[in-house]
């Protein structure tokens, strides 16, 4: 693999936008992803936030949700933020009888676990593995971390000691934005992550 990883932002809903953004300035090749083809084309893969329910509808009907669990399955690196940890999650609680997940990481995740959009909060998170001091994380509708099998590494926690950031092998997932705060460390560790992978 070059320096200069392509990483995807899976582009069926949520903040794309952002991430793209975030991923260019930590230093990869950042464009959207829709359909299968442009999956098997990139090296790593950023499930945004957004909502989960409709994310994983939204899956199936593009026809992505199996191509998705496949290339995951098969050791492709992907970070998921706030639906993007749902998505991630091999189980979750609270969700729709229907809601699929691509799994991957050996957790049970709580949506909406925070509360609904107006008891949204920013805290500072320190995350292992990124230096400099904690990173500001944006929690909206998010989901937390319930419990972790012995694959999954905690990352972080808030100062209640709940789970909102982890990490198994080649997946990472946090509860918050990072993409919406021009901080890009937790970007900056993901493309390290799809480097090392190559």
């Amino acid at each position: 693999m070059s320096a200069i990883p392509t990483i995807g932002v899976l582009a069926l809903q949520g903040d794309v936008r952002e991430h793209l953004a975030a991923l260019t300035a930590a230093g990869a090749r950042a464009v959207p992803v829709r359909r299968p083809a442009e999956l098997a084309e990139v090296d790593g893969l950023v499930i945004p936030g957004g909502e989960s329910t409709t994310m994983s509808k939204l899956a199936v009907i593009f026809g992505m949700l199996e191509p998705l669990r496949e290339r995951v399955a098969a050791g492709l690196p992907a970070y998921g933020s706030c639906a993007g940890m749902i998505m991630l999650a091999d189980k979750i609680l609270d969700g729709r009888d229907d809601q699929e997940t691509i799994g991957g990481i050996d957790m049970i995740v709580r949506r909406n676990a925070f509360g609904r959009q107006n008891e949204s909060f920013e805290a500072a998170v320190e995350i292992t593995g990124i230096g400099g001091g904690p990173v500001e994380g944006v929690f909206i509708r998010a989901p937390w971390v319930e419990s972790t099998g012995e694959r999954t590494e905690v990352l972080a926690r808030l100062d209640d000691g709940t789970v909102v950031a982890v990490r198994s092998g080649n997946l990472l997932a946090t509860s918050f934005h990072p993409e919406l705060t021009g901080d890009h460390r937790v970007h900056e560790l993901f493309v390290d992550m799809v480097r090392t992978a190559g």
